[in-house]
């Protein structure tokens, strides 16, 4: 009996190294080096995605909250469920400054049931201890997920950013001709739109993308000058954006390119329009990663690689609506700012945009108070 199993034993250590003598062998020298350095730095690093798949299938579940649009939900369910038939696909939003602290207060109670969850800029660096430390970045530049690396957080290597906004100039053309809509973010400062000619956003969204090309202090300064120029100030793009649409105002200085075409197709007089400014200030947002403690943490990984698939951006451009990132070949939101000078602000700007936010706040001569 002994010696029985002595030979079973042997057997089996030689299947094992054989097993992993193959593996080795289908493995490139640069994929084995990539795994080794992640699991050096605590990432888990997997060298095949028919390895996630098969992972995944045996989750067979996939439970996703979120701040993509609701109207993305249905389309991501159908197209996930078609890829990966095995998958139960369950997706829900969150939303609001509230609803994202009290999420963050039952990740620390360790009472979330969730595999795929949103990180709130405002609170991005609580988030991330509680985070499944997949290095995506690594097996994004491997080609182990088709995820492009730009959207990757590059610090922390296991958060997506899946969605990309950015700021034109909105206008009426019924009150303003196109060769007579600013240029330049510094022609807003000149003196035919001084005296509540313009519309300035009193909590900035897209301003600060601005600072990582042209300088904090240059932005606090324009903000100080657009101040001086006594504009209309407005709270909320969409009421901003119908003001214009209406005819009260002729300009909106930087308001969502996203929420301007929205409003476009529900103008029936044609009279809102959009300007592309340049450096255009776009900035990297709705952060997702695996959560730590997930129950199906491959089906979690499976979907924020479909979300940033072509498949994927073409619902975020078409339920987003126009969300889709521009680092995604193909998309709607690459293809038109393809050529242009931007001003990106990325998931390592995260931690800043609140502060960014709060000095230009202050530059425009208002309490901080505004921005909460």
């Amino acid at each position: 009996m002994k010696d029985a199993f002595i030979k079973l034993a042997t057997s089996l250590s030689f299947l094992w190294a054989a097993h992993s003598i193959v593996i080795a062998a289908s493995t490139s020298p640069a994929l084995l080096k990539t795994k080794q350095e992640a699991e050096a730095r605590g990432y888990i690093f997997e060298t095949s995605h028919d390895e996630i798949v098969a992972k995944a299938k045996k989750e067979g579940k996939l439970r996703v909250i979120t701040s993509l649009e609701p109207e993305t939900y249905a389309p991501f369910k159908k197209g996930l469920e078609k890829k990966y038939p095995f998958l139960d696909v369950h997706i829900e939003e969150i939303t609001g400054t509230d609803s994202n602290q009290r999420f963050l207060l039952e990740m620390n109670a360790g009472v979330v049931d969730w595999d795929s969850v949103h990180a709130a800029p405002d609170f991005y660096s609580k988030y991330l201890s509680h985070f499944k430390k997949f290095d995506i970045l690594g097996m994004a530049e491997q080609g182990v997920l088709a995820i492009p690396r730009e959207i990757v957080d590059a610090k922390n290597r296991n958060v997506v950013v899946l969605v990309s906004y950015f700021g034109v100039v909105a206008y009426n053309k019924k009150l303003i001709s196109p060769d007579k809509v600013p240029n330049t973010w510094e022609d807003f400062l000149r003196p035919e739109f001084k005296g509540r000619k313009i519309i300035v956003d009193i909590r900035p969204q897209a301003l600060p993308s601005l600072i990582p090309v042209m300088g904090k202090e240059w932005v606090l300064d324009y903000a100080r000058k657009l101040a001086a120029q006594e504009p209309v100030w407005a709270r909320g793009l969409s009421r901003a954006i119908s003001s214009v649409t209406a005819g009260e105002y002729a300009l909106h200085q930087m308001t969502n390119y996203h929420s301007t075409v929205r409003a476009m197709k529900k103008d029936p007089t044609g009279s809102l329009q959009f300007k592309i400014v340049e450096p255009v200030p776009v900035r990297l947002t709705l952060a997702e990663a695996v959560y730590q403690r997930a129950r199906h943490p491959y089906a979690g990984l499976l979907f924020l690689e479909y979300v940033a698939s072509p498949e994927g951006q073409a619902i975020l451009d078409e339920y987003g609506p126009l969300s889709s990132s521009i680092y995604s070949p193909g998309s709607h939101n690459e293809k038109l700012l393809k050529g242009k000078k931007l001003a990106v602000s990325t998931a390592e700007h995260f931690e800043k945009q609140e502060e960014w936010r709060t000095q230009i706040v202050e530059a425009f001569g208002f309490p901080n108070a505004i921005i909460k």
